[in-house]
C-alpha cells in the first residue's frame, strides 16, 4: 500500500483538521500557528507536516506557509464535518456540557466509521426537520434525561463506606 492511500493516524488527522480550521478563519497556516492551535511542541508539528506532505495532503516547505492540496482539503473537510456532527450530537441532542462535547468529539471523530458518521449526519438532519415541523425531539429527550436522573436519585440507596 502506498503512502498516498494509507489511512491517517488520529494525530495526523488532527493536524490536517487544524490546518483546515486555520485556513478557514482567513489566517495562513504556519508551523507556529498549528502548534498553538493543537497545543503541541513545534518539533512535533514539523514531523507531522513532513508526513502529510509525503502523503500529498499538504504543500509544505520548512519555515513557509502550509496549504492543503485538493485531496487534503477534501479529507480535512470530512474530518471537520464528522467532528461538528459529533459535537452537535453530544451537546445539542444529549445535552452534554459544550467543553466535554468538544473534547469527546475530538476523540470520537477518529474512531467511528464513515458509515456511522454518515448516519449520524442524516439523523441530525432528521431531527432538524422534525423541529421545523413542531416536534423538538432533542428537547423532549433532554427532559426525559432530567426526569430519569431525578427518579434515579430518589431511589438510590445510601452507600455504606
Amino acid at each position: 500500500m502506498s503512502l498516498y492511500n494509507k489511512q491517517l493516524s488520529a494525530s495526523l488527522e488532527d493536524y490536517l483538521e487544524a490546518i483546515f480550521v486555520l485556513s478557514q478563519t482567513g489566517r495562513v497556516a504556519r508551523s507556529k500557528d498549528i502548534a498553538e492551535h493543537l497545543q503541541v511542541a513545534p518539533s512535533s508539528v514539523t514531523g507531522a507536516l513532513k508526513m502529510l506532505a509525503e502523503r500529498q495532503l499538504i504543500h509544505y516547505k520548512p519555515y513557509g506557509y502550509v496549504t492543503l492540496t485538493d485531496r487534503g482539503r477534501q479529507m480535512a473537510g470530512r474530518i471537520v464535518r464528522r467532528h461538528e456532527a459529533l459535537e452537535s450530537f453530544f451537546c445539542d441532542i444529549l445535552g452534554v456540557d459544550p467543553d466535554v462535547a468538544q473534547r469527546s468529539a475530538c476523540l470520537a471523530e477518529h474512531a467511528i466509521s464513515s458509515e456511522i458518521a454518515s448516519r449520524l449526519m442524516l439523523y441530525l438532519e432528521f431531527l432538524s426537520s422534525e423541529k421545523q415541523s413542531g416536534r423538538d425531539v432533542p428537547r423532549a429527550f433532554q427532559g426525559y434525561c432530567r426526569q430519569t436522573e431525578i427518579r434515579s436519585q430518589g431511589t438510590q440507596k445510601p452507600s455504606h463506606t
